[in-house]
């Protein structure tokens, strides 16, 4: 099993397999083919590659258009421009409509790195959050990417993919099963009453998540981690039933603190009357700034150290 990879690769490559079988997956770019990775499909399958141009919310509305015919277009765009620039689009053409778009929002977050808070989106999933019916998900690995991939396109709805670019490590064996709904236990099944719980969405934060958990279970305190993978539908039953396990936990998202995972998962905690210590790892009511990814997730304080610090703090 490959240490890392470039989790673009992988979304290309799953794309150009199950386009082999399903002859209706098409992909549309706006003019971002080369950073998506998705040059292998166009060149695969050059009638079912559009690329429209810097013309995000156009490309939405060509997605929505090809979805009415049966297509089952995934269309992709830097997040920030994903969310922001085409949500009316992507709201009323792609949703409202209950028809079946899989948008892609890739560099979210401080992985947006050098092209700076312009395209740093913070807010994407707050947004996509309130949109009734979608689903929406961020892979933590490559493995996990496949999988998730492959589902979207046997689902019909749309589907907001939140996806980092850039390596990452694997973190689960090939025959892992993944469905839109369900967390994974990464770290702690052998603990019957864990110090703590940390919940962490997409591949920087579980990474994070990860490396804290060592910090952590070298001054003797042991947690859980769970990779959420879904924020809606979100995997409360296994959240909570680890957050009554433990009586703490903590939340950690490569996202503004408000609106996404820290949102759903206080609201869990609080519909259903779980008593729990709670603590959220995210940004701070900021906006991006420009700088490497690792500097970045030190600035905004998304590193283990912080999601330690956090855990402790309870």
């Amino acid at each position: 099993m490959e240490a890392t990879k470039e989790m673009r690769a992988v979304y290309a490559e799953t794309l150009v397999r199950l386009g082999a079988d399903n002859k209706n997956i098409v992909v549309l770019e706006a003019d971002l083919m080369k950073a998506t990775g998705t040059g292998s499909f166009a060149k695969a399958y050059p009638e079912r590659a559009i690329n429209v141009g810097v013309a995000e919310a156009n490309m939405v509305g060509v997605a929505a258009g090809l979805s009415t015919e049966g297509k089952v277009p995934f269309a992709a765009t830097f997040a920030c421009f994903a969310s922001r620039r085409a949500y009316d689009q992507f709201f009323i053409s792609g949703n409202y409509a209950h028809l079946n778009v899989k948008l892609v929002g890739t560099d979210p977050g401080v992985c947006a790195a050098f092209n700076g808070g312009t395209h740093m989106p913070f807010e994407d999933l707050a947004l996509m959050r309130a949109i009734p019916q979608l689903t929406i998900i961020e892979p933590s690995d490559p493995v996990s990417l496949a999988a998730l991939i492959e589902e979207a396109a046997q689902h019909h709805g749309c589907v907001y993919i939140r996806l980092q670019r850039k390596a990452a490590p694997v973190l689960y064996g090939n025959g892992e099963v993944f469905q839109f709904g369900k967390a994974k236990l990464l770290r702690g099944a052998d603990l019957a009453a864990p110090h703590a719980v940390i919940v962490a969405l997409g591949a920087l934060m579980v990474g994070e998540s990860l490396k804290a958990a060592d910090l952590l279970e070298a001054d003797g305190i042991r947690v859980a981690v769970i990779d959420a993978l879904s924020l809606k539908p979100l995997d409360e039953k296994l959240i909570l039933s680890w957050a009554a396990k433990s009586g703490r936990l903590v939340t950690c998202e490569n996202h503004q603190k408000r609106g996404a995972l820290g949102s759903a998962v206080a609201e869990a905690l609080a519909e259903s009357g779980t008593a729990c210590r709670f603590a959220r790892i995210g940004i701070d009511d900021e906006f991006g700034e420009v700088g490497t990814q690792d500097w970045l997730a030190e600035r905004f304080k998304l590193t283990a150290p912080h999601i330690a610090a956090a855990v402790k703090s309870l």
